[in-house]
C-alpha cells in the first residue's frame, strides 16, 4: 500500500526544517560572536598589572600577537588578528616599548599600539660577546639599572621558564652563557626580572630549533653547546677562526683529552692574564680543562651567535693544538710536533 505525501504536508516539514536550520545557525552565530568578545575582553580585570612590551620594527600582525600573548595581555592570538583585520589597523601598528596593562582589552591595546604612545624614558646598554655574568652585573649595577643583590637572586633562584633551560638546575652562575649579549632598550624604570627575561628572550630567538636538532646529532645538551660556545668565544677572536677552533676541542673531546683552555683557567682566577703561570694552571677547581678532561661544568661566558654556530658545526679537521700568533690569527696543527714548531715560529703565547 502507498502512502501518498501532499504537496502542504511536504511543504510545512520543509519549512520546519529550514525554520530548524536557521535557528542553529543563528545560535551558532551568537555562540561565536559571544566568544569573541570574550576573547578579546581584558585578561585581568581584578589585578591590573603594567607590562613593558617592545614591538620589534617590521614585526607582523601574527608576531605582535604572539607576543602579546607571551606576555599575558591578550586571551587569544586569532581573535586578536581577526580584530585588527576588522579594524584595519594591519600594518599601522608601531614598533618600540610600550607600557601596557592586562586589565586593557584587545581594542585599548591595539589603540595604544597604532598611536605609537611609546615609553620616551629608555635607556639603552650594550653587553659585549664574551661578557662573564660578573661583568654583566656590573655593567647594569653601574649604569644605575638593578639592585646588584635582586639581580643576582633572580639569577639564582627565578623561575624563568625557556626550552634551553630544561635541566639546568638553580644555584651560582645557573644563567652564565644564556644572557645574550646584544643591545638593549628597556625603560629606566624596568625591573630586574624584566631585563633577565629581555635577554633571555633574545637567546631563545637566536637558539632555532635547528640547533636542538643539531645538538641531539652531537649527543650533546643544550647546556653542553652554550659552554662549548662559550669556551670558543673567549678563545676565537675571529669569526672566520671558530669552526677551527671549534674543531679542535670537538677532536678532543672524542679522543678523551683535556681541552687545555686558558679561557677556563681566567675564569677560575676571574681576571684575563695574558700568560698563565705553571701554578696559575694547576688550580683546584673543575672549570679547569688543564686537570679535569671534558668540558667545565658549566659556561664561562655569554656566546654570540657565530660561536654558538662554530659549537654546532665544527670544521672538518684533524687539527688537536693551535697556537695564538702576533696579530691575532692562530695557527692550527696536527700533531703535538707541529704544534712546538708552531709556538717557535710565533711569539711563545701557547693556548693548546
Amino acid at each position: 500500500m502507498k502512502t501518498t505525501i501532499s504537496k502542504e504536508s511536504f511543504a510545512k516539514k520543509a519549512t520546519r526544517g529550514f525554520v530548524v536550520t536557521i535557528a542553529a545557525l543563528a545560535i551558532f552565530a551568537m555562540a561565536a560572536a559571544f566568544y569573541y568578545q570574550q576573547s578579546i575582553g581584558p585578561v585581568n580585570v581584578q589585578e591590573s598589572k603594567t607590562i613593558l612590551v617592545e614591538i620589534p620594527k617590521g614585526a607582523s600582525t601574527i608576531k605582535i600577537a604572539q607576543i602579546l600573548k607571551e606576555k599575558g595581555l591578550i586571551k587569544n592570538n586569532l581573535s586578536f588578528r581577526m580584530l585588527s583585520k576588522l579594524s584595519k589597523v594591519e600594518g599601522k601598528m608601531q614598533a618600540g616599548i610600550y607600557q601596557l596593562k592586562n586589565s586593557m582589552d584587545a581594542r585599548e591595546i591595539i589603540k595604544v599600539l597604532t598611536s605609537g604612545d611609546v615609553v620616551k624614558d629608555t635607556v639603552k646598554f650594550t653587553i659585549p660577546e664574551g661578557f662573564e655574568l660578573r661583568q654583566i652585573v656590573d655593567r647594569l649595577e653601574g649604569m644605575g639599572l638593578i639592585d646588584r643583590k635582586r639581580f643576582i637572586e633572580l639569577v639564582q633562584h627565578g623561575e624563568f621558564h625557556y626550552k634551553f633551560l630544561e635541566g639546568v638546575p638553580q644555584g651560582e652562575n645557573r644563567l652564565e652563557g644564556f644572557l645574550f649579549p646584544d643591545t638593549y632598550e628597556i625603560s629606566k624604570n624596568a625591573f630586574e626580572e624584566e631585563i633577565i627575561k629581555k635577554m633571555l628572550e633574545r637567546f631563545d630567538a637566536v637558539f632555532k630549533e635547528e640547533y636542538y636538532q643539531r645538538a641531539k646529532q652531537l649527543n650533546m645538551s643544550v647546556h653542553e653547546v652554550v659552554t662549548l660556545a662559550s669556551i670558543i668565544e673567549r678563545e676565537a677572536k675571529l669569526d672566520k677562526e671558530r669552526p677551527l677552533v671549534s674543531s679542535v676541542f670537538h677532536n678532543r673531546l672524542k679522543k678523551g683529552m683535556l681541552l687545555q683552555s686558558c679561557a677556563t683557567v681566567q675564569y677560575v682566577l676571574g681576571e684575563r692574564k695574558e700568560n698563565l703561570s705553571l701554578k696559575d694552571i694547576d688550580i683546584d677547581s673543575p672549570y679547569n680543562t688543564y686537570k679535569n678532561i671534558g668540558l667545565p661544568p658549566a659556561p664561562i661566558a655569554s656566546p654570540g651567535k657565530a660561536s654558538i654556530e662554530a659549537a654546532l658545526y665544527p670544521a672538518q679537521t684533524d687539527y688537536y693544538y693551535f697556537v695564538a700568533k702576533t696579530n691575532g690569527e692562530h695557527a692550527f696543527s696536527k700533531t703535538y710536533e707541529e704544534h712546538l714548531r708552531a709556538k717557535n715560529a710565533n711569539d711563545p703565547i701557547g693556548k693548546k
